[in-house]
């Protein structure tokens, strides 16, 4: 099949006309179509900063500012697929229903929404998301915000006329000060813990 065999039609099944090709990633942006009947417009692309998060395997899914949480909720990582094959839809597929952004393991980043402009704002917004995330690791200090507090900005999301689910699933919870990297222990547990410690540098000296 040639590229021009390939007829592609708007969602009333109009055909659209055009002088350039499909894109190579045609079928993630219909799988996208089909799982989503609330989404017209689909965006791909490759910012350096929510791309690099997506290289280094990690999701954008810490509660460090408000609107980021109102607007996105979590950005989860999906495992890498070879573009252009349905190893890239089959890696995407699990998240399409939860997330309006998802970003694609050594590869970019994916947005989309009711129309293009909502699309192109939810890649900026991806990308500002993870500049802003890479200043305070940098910065050696996040400071989250509650998990009382980001229930109340994901309930406040339908005020806002944002329907979406803002991350489902564990592997994308937002991670908040009061529970992340938290490990609870008894006192008998630390106190092992500790004595194991003190005997193993006592072993080394």
């Amino acid at each position: 099949m040639s590229p021009d065999d390939i007829v592609v039609t708007d969602l009333k099944g109009n055909k659209l006309n055009g002088h350039r090709n499909p894109s190579s990633e045609l079928a993630m942006h219909l799988l996208i179509y089909r799982l989503r009947p609330d989404v017209n417009a689909v965006c791909h692309a490759h910012p350096p900063t929510a791309t690099g998060y997506a290289a280094a395997g990690l999701p954008l899914n810490r509660a460090i500012l408000a609107e980021l949480v109102v607007s996105l909720g979590c950005i989860p990582v999906a495992r890498y697929g070879t573009p252009g094959t349905p190893e890239l839809t089959d890696a995407i597929e699990p998240f399409v229903q939860s997330h309006d952004a998802i970003l694609m393991a050594n590869h970019g980043v994916v947005t989309y929404g009711p129309d293009l402009l909502t699309a192109f704002f939810r890649m900026e917004t991806a990308e500002h998301f993870a500049q802003v995330s890479l200043v305070t690791e940098m910065l050696g200090k996040q400071v989250l915000l509650s998990s009382k507090d980001v229930e109340k900005l994901l309930a406040a999301r339908a005020r806002y006329g944002i329907q979406t689910a803002a991350g489902a699933g564990p592997e994308c919870a937002m991670l908040t000060a009061d529970g992340a990297d938290r490990i609870t222990l008894t006192r008998r547990e630390l106190n092992a813990l500790v004595d194991e410690a003190v005997q193993k540098d006592r072993a080394r000296r």
